[in-house]
């Protein structure tokens, strides 16, 4: 992990200041002009920061461009509108599935050296009153005339093989998006602000490299909430965050089905440490979208407590999607209580039992893990048949509370080993 973690580096910038109000020019009712005139006077003159003062400003979606740091006064609350109509059009990932959709609040495509970072605060503005929530059940015509959601639609241009080129969605029919979308950039600093109310996922690295993510506070409970979600990202840094969030923490993912295939690039080379959940489907989740594979997770000297937390580490994906996972480190991990188990595996994630495409997940390593309160130590549902979760190693964890009579429940595993385990006060040494 050590050689890793030294090939992490943040971004530095020069020592020139741009500030989004001298750019604005008194009349609009935004501040998407004046931000987007400031990043990009910046940008072209060499990079720095660009200074979004203490105050409220309202925005529609903005754009980093290289050698930009956008950072955010202590008092600044930088938010977002929700008028689809001004939300542009841009290449992306949904869920794994390439498409062009409405732009995601903050966005960056193909840029070195970008940052955001300052104690401020990035509000979405997402809430079960306004089209973010709604677009669940609105739905929109297919070719066949019926009624669909924007995302089934989706999926089934995905299944039908339609190019990406023709997979657009915009304006009304646009699908909730990110709130931070940064595809195939390099050099990535978030620090130290606060975002909540997102649309989608909160955090979105996508094909990038070299990310630090620190001192960030993810605090949003909508639908598809992820926290932070490395998509078929290299040596990523998440560490000293906090998470109460309405889905998983963390998604580490590497998309899904055929596009993931095309792509064929996995995530790898991701470090989280010493940070903090509360709510979510799970801690640090790998998959469902990892077709492309994971290498070489790192999850050391974190906190996770929550009745509302699911589970601690999550790894899943179906014979659809495929995948395979291996070398996933996790050590000094203080529990609370979460809902179901310590680790939960699931490889025929959504009841998807058959395809041609089985995952497989190896190499799994939980060390000096404490919990107070859990269902299962172990639940992990492969396939009947074969082995396709292979070499669990469990070392020095003492596990309390645990619910369930049989405290793991296991289908499909090889090779389960446990050293000095113990579990509700007594040693467990075999299955």
């Amino acid at each position: 992990m050590e050689k890793v973690y030294n090939q992490i580096s943040p971004p530095t910038f020069p020592d020139k200041t741009y500030v989004i109000t001298d750019y604005y020019n008194g009349k609009d009712s935004l501040y998407t002009d004046a931000i987007n005139r400031a990043i990009e006077a910046c940008s072209s003159q060499g990079g720095g920061t660009v200074l979004v003062p203490d105050g409220e400003f309202l925005t529609a979606p903005i754009r980093l461009k290289s050698n930009v740091n956008l950072h955010l006064s202590n008092s600044t609350i930088l938010k977002f509108t929700t008028d689809y109509n001004l939300f542009e059009t841009v290449l992306t990932r949904i869920e794994g599935i390439d498409c062009h959709n409405i732009s995601p609040l903050i966005y960056a495509y193909g840029e070195n050296n970008i940052a955001i970072t300052g104690k401020g605060k990035l509000d979405g503005q997402a809430s079960t009153d306004n089209w973010f929530a709604e677009q669940r059940i609105r739905g929109i015509k297919s070719e066949n005339g019926e009624t669909v959601n924007e995302k089934t639609l989706l999926y089934q241009m995905k299944e039908d093989s339609i190019p990406v080129k023709e997979r657009i969605f915009e304006k009304a029919n646009g699908i909730r998006p990110q709130f931070i979308n940064l595809y195939k950039c390099k050099n990535i600093l978030l620090e130290g602000f606060t975002i909540n109310r997102s649309p989608f996922w909160l955090i979105h690295p996508l094909l990038s490299e070299n990310v630090t993510i620190k001192g960030v506070k993810m605090q949003s409970h909508g639908p598809n909430n992820d926290g932070c979600d490395p998509e078929s990202c290299e040596n990523v840094l998440i560490e000293d965050c906090d998470f109460d969030t309405g889905d998983d923490c963390i998604a580490i993912k590497s998309g899904r089905d055929e596009d993931g295939r095309y792509w064929n690039i996995p995530c790898k080379n991701i470090i989280v440490r010493e940070c903090r959940m509360k709510d979510g489907h799970a801690g640090v989740a790998i998959g469902s979208e990892i077709t492309g594979g994971c290498h070489n997770v790192w999850v050391e000297n974190c906190q996770m407590d929550s009745p509302e937390l699911d589970r601690i580490i999550r790894i899943k994906s179906n014979p659809m999607r495929g995948g395979n996972v291996e070398n996933v480190f996790v050590r000094n991990i203080t529990v609370g209580e979460c809902k179901q188990s310590i680790l939960g595996i699931e490889q025929k994630y959504w009841h998807v039992d058959e395809g041609p495409y089985l995952p497989l997940f190896e190499n799994i390593h939980l060390e000096n893990i404490t919990s107070k309160k859990s269902q299962y130590v172990l639940h992990l549902d492969g396939f009947d048949d074969k082995s396709q979760i292979r070499n669990i190693y469990l070392k020095d964890c003492s596990f309390e509370g645990v619910e369930k009579p049989e405290i793991n429940k296991v289908t499909g595993a090889e090779n389960i080993r446990f050293e000095n385990v113990t579990v509700n006060g007594e040693p467990f040494h075999e299955m």
